[in-house]
């Protein structure tokens, strides 16, 4: 009787995984943003991709579309694409995603530009809390 010859299919499924392996970490995408911790609820799933308006920590602004997610923008570039995004598709949701150390003002200024833009509810991106410290306990 013949047997199968799996020794090509492991070959297969090992090239498959180092593939993987190695565009996994490329496919995510903005700037590295120490959050705040927050308790609040998750949001529900949205079926738009969101606007997500990063401030790092030297108060330097990212936006996820409309070009390199990870190339710093002035204020008046991020104008011009949020506002773009958002006239493209108001329902668009807009989040603002800010390191825990910038200074709030900062994240006001961001804030401003996006309602500017045309953003009417703005979110925030926090940290879920521990789960001892969720609950009072």
């Amino acid at each position: 009787m013949g047997e199968i010859n799996v020794v090509p299919y492991i070959d297969v499924m090992l090239v498959l995984l180092i593939i993987f392996m190695i565009t996994a970490p490329l496919l995510t995408q903005g700037v590295k943003v120490d959050l705040p911790r927050a308790g609040a609820e998750p949001l529900p799933p949205q079926r738009l991709q969101p606007l997500v308006l990063s401030v790092d920590r030297q108060g330097r602004l990212y936006l996820n579309m409309g070009g390199d997610p990870r190339v710093a923008l002035d204020d008046a570039t991020v104008a011009v694409r949020a506002s773009a995004a958002l006239h493209k598709n108001p329902e668009t949701p807009v989040l603002v995603k800010a390191d825990r150390a910038v200074a709030y003002g900062r994240v006001v200024q961001a804030m401003v530009i996006l309602q500017q833009a045309g953003a009417h509810k703005l979110g925030f991106l926090t940290e879920p809390l521990p789960p001892s410290t969720q609950h009072g306990g």
